[in-house]
């Protein structure tokens, strides 16, 4: 009786808060998953809180494809150096399996590397990819890619995609790879010069692309930040469903993939204190969720995990609000400390029931998919 209202989320927090929770950094208590994983898709909502989720619930006929996890947790996510994390150190939790200060991408609190799950993955056989409705050099995506001291260093970020073997890349920044202020180098033609087929939104919309899946791919939808999807942008949708068709095909040699896709601009709608943004913004990745669990359910190898890296704008439900017009009040400009749901679907999905530290994402899913240290 709990399908298509909020009550199924909170029943299914209460349920999964009944399994013993992992709430240590690492992975203990011999957790192991039912079954192993071959794929894993994360797909992070930047700034997507309970809130912002229950707001796109409200506004979409009482129902989201959030409703269709079986599994429901929730994350502790302060960074090494502020209880309130921004996107690096929260992305960077995820994608390494480290608190670090805010601002640092892919290292440790000395500024040290530290190696990625995607740059582990690679180093396995395994297909990888990167979707994002930001840059694709922004904070999350770059976290999982690259190793810089400051998220600000956009151009260094864009140079470390040449350090990898990243199959599939999509998102926005072109001038940071073509023209670059810190140096004359372009980052575009030398990805090409890998055996890259690199495209743009200055040449064709990604919808018409012939795409050789044989290849490895890039395109940049935006010189700078995509646009809103209620200003225009569209491609999330398609861009994932790429993502996912390109890497199970492209895993020649059939170790799996691994992909991550950000719904960045959830984030941006929160900063601005408006929930039309925000809304739109969800309802937006939510069709994506749809089509990750499709994938998963057809194909039964592959893990989906659901989740964000803080929430933005300390979001509030406010008393006038209905199913068709939510009254929103904000505490904030800025991220908030609240704690942030996880869910997760297909093999390994039962590690994911709890509470734990943002950390234990990254853990969870290396135990889920196998990788040993």
């Amino acid at each position: 009786m709990f399908r298509n209202t909020a009550c199924s989320l909170l029943l299914a927090l209460i349920l999964g808060s009944c399994i013993t929770p992992d709430v240590s950094p690492s992975p203990s208590h011999n957790l192991q998953p039912n079954r192993k994983a071959k794929n894993i898709i994360l797909l992070i909502g930047d700034g997507m809180g309970l809130t912002q989720i229950t707001a796109g619930l409200y506004s979409y006929n009482n129902q989201l494809e959030l409703e269709r996890f079986p599994v429901i947790g929730l994350h502790k996510s302060y960074s090494s150096d502020n209880l309130v994390t921004d996107s690096a150190a929260g992305a960077t939790a995820f994608a390494c399996g480290i608190k670090t200060y805010n601002g640092a991408i892919a290292v440790d609190s000395d500024s040290l590397a530290v190696q990625t799950i995607l740059e582990e993955a690679e180093s396995k056989g395994l297909a990888t990819g990167l979707v994002a409705t930001s840059t694709i050099v922004h904070a999350t995506p770059a976290s999982f890619i690259a190793h810089a001291s400051k998220r600000s260093y956009y151009e260094e970020i864009a140079a470390d995609f040449l350090d990898t073997e990243i199959d599939l890349f999509i998102g926005g920044g072109k001038k940071y790879f073509d023209r670059r202020e810190t140096d004359d180098r372009n980052i575009y033609t030398e990805l090409e010069a890998k055996g890259y087929i690199m495209s743009d939104y200055f040449q064709q919309k990604l919808i018409d692309l012939d795409v050789d899946y044989t290849k490895n791919f890039g395109y940049l939808t935006a010189d700078n930040d995509p646009l809103p999807v209620r200003q225009g942008r569209d491609y999330l949708q398609p861009a994932s469903a790429l993502a996912m068709s390109f890497l199970d095909t492209h895993d020649a040699e059939n170790k799996g993939f691994f992909l991550m896709v950000e719904g960045a601009q959830i984030d941006w709608g929160g900063h601005a204190n408006d929930s039309d943004y925000i809304i739109t913004e969800v309802l937006d990745f939510d069709k994506v969720i749809g089509d990750a669990l499709d994938f998963a359910q057809k194909d039964r190898e592959t893990l989906v995990i659901v989740t964000a890296d803080h929430e933005t704008g300390g979001f509030a439900i406010n008393p006038g609000s209905t199913m068709e017009k939510i009254e929103p009040g904000f505490t904030s400009d800025y991220h908030t400390a609240a704690l942030i749901p996880v869910f997760a679907y297909g093999p390994g999905a039962e590690l994911f029931a709890g509470i734990y530290e943002n950390t234990a994402i990254h853990n969870k899913m290396r135990l889920a998919i196998g990788f040993k240290k």
